[in-house]
């Protein structure tokens, strides 16, 4: 497992459209998941442990985010042939016991991670109104164990900041977590 942290943000960057198949049987696009002053794109998994470590605070920012106008959605782009935690199956199951309250996507060839740039799980992209890259930090303190409650809520904050405002801050901490598993080319 490689443990790799994510670049700095590059304000403004145009978020890729995308056309996935989510574990509730319907196909999902960009502007489908969009809210009115928002996008929050989240590339996660089941298996990584920092993934695990925050998913229900994950859950808990999106469910908070969403009356603030900010729609959110998590990507799955893991290889899951050497993971097999990270199958279209188990991803249905993780969503449906967790209670998601947001599109879980698979993004079989990998094609969506590379047009946004993720390089690991948890991987966030924040985007304003005008779908303007704002942040690409982390959640929290968190990395393979869950931080204390009384931490800052990094994400949360710099998206309400988005929600209000449509710029997110200017001092971003880059999140941490396992590399994606990308395919083996034949």
């Amino acid at each position: 497992m490689v443990s790799l942290q994510t670049p700095l943000c590059d304000f403004d960057q145009p978020a890729p459209d995308f056309d996935l198949p989510g574990v509730d049987g319907r196909r999902w696009n960009r502007d489908q998941c969009k809210g009115d002053k928002g996008l929050l794109v989240m590339f996660i998994c089941n298996h990584c442990p920092y993934v695990k470590a925050v998913i229900d605070r994950i859950i808990r920012d999106a469910r908070e985010l969403a009356p603030l106008g900010i729609g959110c959605v998590a990507i799955m782009s893991n290889d899951p042939k050497d993971y097999p935690e990270d199958s279209f199956d188990q991803m249905r199951r993780i969503a449906r016991e967790l209670d998601f309250p947001f599109p879980y996507l698979l993004d079989e060839t990998q094609e969506v991670a590379k047009a946004y740039g993720a390089v690991c799980t948890p991987d966030f992209f924040g985007y304003n109104a005008n779908l303007g890259l704002q942040y690409r930090g982390r959640l929290d303190e968190s990395r393979k164990e869950t931080a204390p409650e009384s931490v800052r809520r990094d994400l949360f904050e710099a998206m309400r900041e988005v929600a209000v405002t449509g710029r997110g801050p200017r001092e971003q901490i880059p999140s941490m977590g396992c590399s994606i598993k990308w395919r083996e080319e034949a």
